[in-house]
């Protein structure tokens, strides 16, 4: 089902207040991209998008809360689910239990008194108006979310970086029109240990209760500060007042505490108001100002006050809008001969991990000032949701357009490193939480530093800190490695990880994705030592970043193709191998096996079958398998009998394995017949957790792939005419442009998009393949000359190939 009536409404909104400019052939410069984002994409089906109202990386993430079982971000775009609050703090595109989703309020147009008021969340909640296409009647954009209740209220929500704004309107009907703040119902309903307060005089609510984590084993604080003005008109004191617990409000009490509510019971605050006598309509209309925190009370109210200070709705949503078009406008696409489909998923999709350009600023959040566990000047980001989601894609797309944020993040992250003793993996709401593939901070400060090292100190990055943190994780191993670091004592002195090393500090699991992915963590400590001029440091982790080949069995075949033979393998300290079937993780596996979290899954995979990549080195993974031609049918037999899998981020780089034996015309194909299958903008268009699908599609639709921690960009053809990323920190723009562009085939098959020959600057350059990170760095003008030819090939210069670990590229 598709949003069309949400995205019109947008563009009309936005053209009636004159921000909307149209595009044309004459003038592709694209001023309102805001207006091209269509929140609803991926809100059901797996997605967990949340469409709600946020600044980028914004703290605060205010929207909608349904009863859906698959409401990890709070909202699901099926109208058959009820309303049940707006909230202020959600997580967007992740796994996992309910996150967030703290400190709903909700409207309530009339009761028959206030003692008889549905307060608690199953006994208040109400379908939404349900448009004629059978869609729930929402509407959204960056920076503004609205609804249309069954009730008859329409509810509408902006934000700063840690503040709401709800803007109520009650119907004529409504003579006594009440908000309930509930305090307790997070999403997972977790609370202990909930307090609150309502002052009379103001109706200022305040409260905070303690929730459980959604990913791990830690709980945290959260407090809020809820205050109420009428809109076009004045509210000297609410008309009634009381705190309720569950379906039961006290009128006129004040005060609650409670050291635990059993994790099913709810508290919160009613609050009644007189009706206003201004509107012409007879309609009421109510502000509600809502300010967060995770240190206070106190601080939620400060924040609250500081960064909404006159209720000012319009305005608030204005900024909001504005600073999204000042990041969105950044990266350029040329509208002519494209589907408006696919401008609006370029602009719409990217995230948490984002999750597509859009999603990929909605996390991390910046949770600076509002870091209980310790004093920090330094900027704190928060919502990792996990670095093994988004170290592929998010990282090397910041680079691209948003740097200097890209430094705030490495702070912070170089921060927790200094007070935890670790980099963070995953982590949410301060609080650490479990370890998917492998511990993966490495490769996103190792990014940063490969690609900004002459410009760390002025965005105030220390190169000793960063480089401190890498050799800590490399090093040291932690307590407990399911939540922080590396099980660094067995990878030293086996150079893998064993099948049968139960060492104290984590679950026995994964053993052979921990093994490829730390290796790639040390590939990516070698491209910083190389920098800093660290010569044995170099040589030392670009020699562990070899360790791969010890989990290789080149005895193993794929059972119906024994050609296809040589997979990566569990193996036990003592040398011997252990056993996985190859099929395994897959759809074609004969046990249907989980890959996932799991105490007892002891196959040493995680999310990944042995059918896996290693995309520092694929030049040697080509060696192994038998050279090029053995590689392309391994990786034929991968796409065409599904072990692909396009939600698993060990699958991402695979469609661009093809330019490492020469046929990057079948990356170009595979990419576009992926993004022909599996994204659209409809609300199930993405087809995973956002958090790395996103930023995953933003570079197929660019005609580009990043392998983070180095300085090159794989190199297909845009789906555009013409591209640009302008970098502030460079104050360059660089433009690739598609000549003989002639559209894009529907079904991602043929067309003129495979990629001839490339010039930079006017002069010819020595691969179809991949592009140098001096490019962006200056700001180039890059033309692709495209053909219908599939068989193109990466060039005749010796390193026309993109480069490996084991063929030099990186030495």
């Amino acid at each position: 089902m598709t949003r069309p009536l949400g995205l019109l409404s947008v563009l009309a909104l936005l053209s009636s207040t004159g921000s909307y400019a149209q595009t044309s052939s004459t003038n592709t410069t694209i001023t309102d991209p805001a207006s091209y984002v269509d929140v609803f994409i991926g809100t059901t089906n797996g997605g967990h998008v949340f469409p709600g109202a946020t600044l980028p990386h914004g703290m605060v993430k205010v929207g909608l809360d349904t009863d859906s079982p698959g409401n990890q971000a709070g909202y699901d775009a099926n109208a058959t689910f009820n309303a049940t609050g707006f909230s202020q703090l959600h997580d967007s595109g992740t796994g996992g239990g309910a996150s967030l989703s703290n400190f709903k309020l909700w409207p309530l147009p009339e009761c028959s008194s206030f003692g008889e008021c549905p307060t608690s969340l199953e006994s208040r909640k109400v379908l939404r108006n349900i448009l004629p296409d059978g869609s729930p009647d929402d509407l959204g954009s960056p920076g503004y979310f609205a609804t249309n209740l069954s009730t008859g209220i329409r509810v509408e929500v902006t934000a700063s970086r840690r503040v709401a704004l709800h803007r109520y309107t009650f119907p004529p009907s409504s003579r006594e029109p009440r908000i309930v703040v509930d305090i307790t119902n997070d999403g997972l309903n977790s609370n202990t240990e909930p307090t609150i307060k309502v002052d009379p005089t103001t109706g200022r609510v305040t409260g905070g209760a303690r929730f459980q984590a959604s990913f791990g084993p830690g709980r945290y604080n959260a407090y809020t500060c809820v205050d109420f003005k009428g809109d076009g008109y004045d509210i000297a004191s609410p008309t009634e007042y009381g705190v309720y617990l569950s379906d039961e409000p006290v009128k006129y009490s004040t005060t609650f505490t409670q050291l635990y509510s059993g994790f099913v019971s709810e508290m919160g605050a009613l609050i009644g108001f007189p009706p206003s006598s201004n509107s012409s309509d007879q309609s009421t209309t109510i502000l509600a100002r809502v300010g967060v925190s995770l240190i206070s009370t106190a601080q939620a109210c400060a924040n609250a006050e500081s960064e909404i200070p006159d209720f000012d709705f319009d305005g608030t949503w204005q900024t909001a809008q504005n600073t999204w078009n000042e990041l969105l406008g950044r990266v350029q696409v040329d509208p002519q001969d494209v589907d408006e489909e696919i401008i609006s998923l370029f602009y719409s999709s990217a995230s948490l991990h984002i999750y597509l350009l859009y999603r990929t600023h909605i996390v991390p959040a910046d949770y600076t000032d509002e870091n209980p566990r310790w004093v920090s000047t330094e900027p704190y980001y928060d919502s990792f949701y996990c670095n093994w989601d988004t170290y592929r894609n998010l990282y090397p797309l910041m680079s691209l357009h948003d740097p200097e944020v890209f430094s705030r993040i490495v702070r912070g992250m170089i921060n927790i490193q200094q007070h935890e003793g670790w980099l963070p993996e995953c982590r949410g709401a301060t609080v650490q939480q479990y370890i998917q593939g492998g511990s993966n901070g490495d490769p996103i400060l190792s990014e940063f530093f490969v690609k900004f090292y002459d410009y760390a100190a002025s965005l105030n990055v220390s190169a000793d800190d960063l480089y401190n943190a890498l050799l800590v994780d490399a090093e040291d191993q932690p307590d407990d490695w399911d939540l922080q670091g590396r099980q660094t004592t067995a990878w030293k002195q086996y150079n893998f990880i064993p099948s049968d090393i139960y060492a104290a500090g984590g679950a026995a699991t994964k053993q052979v994705s921990r093994t490829l992915e730390h290796s790639f963590g040390d590939f990516a400590i070698s491209q910083v030592s190389k920098v800093l001029n660290k010569t044995d440091d170099f040589t030392k982790y670009s020699q562990r970043a070899s360790n791969f080949v010890n989990v290789w069995n080149a005895n193993v075949s794929l059972p119906g193709h024994p050609e296809i033979k040589g997979m990566m393998q569990p193996r036990f300290a003592s040398g011997q191998w252990n056993y996985t079937d190859p099929r395994h993780c897959s759809v074609n596996d004969p046990l249907q096996a989980t890959c996932y979290l799991d105490a007892t899954n002891t196959d040493g995979f995680y999310e990944s079958s042995p059918m896996v990549y290693v995309p520092h080195d694929t030049a040697k993974l080509i060696e192994l398998q038998g050279g090029d031609e053995s590689f392309i049918k391994r990786l034929d037999v991968i796409f065409n009998e599904n072990y692909y899998d396009v939600t698993d981020e060990p699958s991402m780089q695979i469609p661009y394995m093809y330019h490492y034996a020469n046929r990057p015309g079948l990356t170009t194909q595979k990419t576009r017949e992926i993004i022909s299958q599996f994204y659209n903008t409809s609300i199930s268009g993405l087809p995973g957790n956002d958090g790395a699908m996103a930023s995953y599609a933003v570079f197929f639709l660019a005609g580009m792939y990043p392998l983070p921690a180095t300085r090159q960009f794989l190199l297909a053809s845009p789906y555009f005419q013409q591209i640009s990323f302008f970098n502030p920190l460079f104050n360059t723009t660089t433009t690739i442009k598609a000549s003989g562009f002639a559209g894009n085939p529907k079904d991602g098959k043929g067309g003129n998009v495979f990629v001839k020959s490339v010039t930079i600057d006017g002069e010819p350059w020595k691969s179809n393949c991949y592009l140098e990170w001096d490019v962006f760095v200056k700001g180039s003008t890059v033309e692709l000359e495209l053909t219908d030819d599939i068989t193109v090939t990466c060039g005749d210069a010796a390193d026309a190939l993109p480069p490996s670990l084991s063929t030099g590229g990186y030495n």
